[in-house]
């Protein structure tokens, strides 16, 4: 089953694909777009080019597991995602993704402009690879 996630920010969002097996993720694509509205038709339109079958929406807890403005916003988006696509949707915990992905630009030395457009899908692939093995 081919899975697709969403690490949404405020300025990019980062996609990440599952191979078949849902064994391993991989990046995917950034979206560069503030719009929320372009950015769940640009999500939509990679789900259905890549025929998933499942999305995996980062949900940005605080720390101490409550959920603030941002999380409401994903779920918001999980919903209208589903709606636009039929295909169905889940919240994944993003805690932490995003401090990882940049630990793992930084080890491999990645700086700058170059790290700024990749974190948002290292996190994405972050978020479904936790997905997934937690689902193994």
């Amino acid at each position: 089953m081919i899975i697709i996630s969403v690490d949404l920010g405020k300025a990019r969002t980062g996609l990440a694909i599952s191979d078949k097996t849902g064994f391993l993720a991989s990046p995917l694509m950034m979206i560069e777009e503030k719009s929320p509205a372009k950015i769940l038709e640009k999500v939509a339109v990679a789900v259905k080019e890549n025929k998933a079958e499942l999305v995996v929406v980062g949900l940005p807890k605080n720390m101490d597991g409550s959920e603030g403005d941002s999380a409401k916003s994903a779920r918001e988006f999980a919903s209208k995602l589903n709606e636009v696509t039929g295909i169905k949707t889940v919240m994944q915990d993003e805690r932490g993704t995003t401090i990882t992905a940049h630990n793992y630009l930084s080890n491999r030395d990645v700086k700058g402009k170059k790290r700024k457009a990749q974190v948002d899908i290292v996190a994405a692939s972050i978020i479904l690879q936790d997905y997934l093995d937690k689902n193994r």
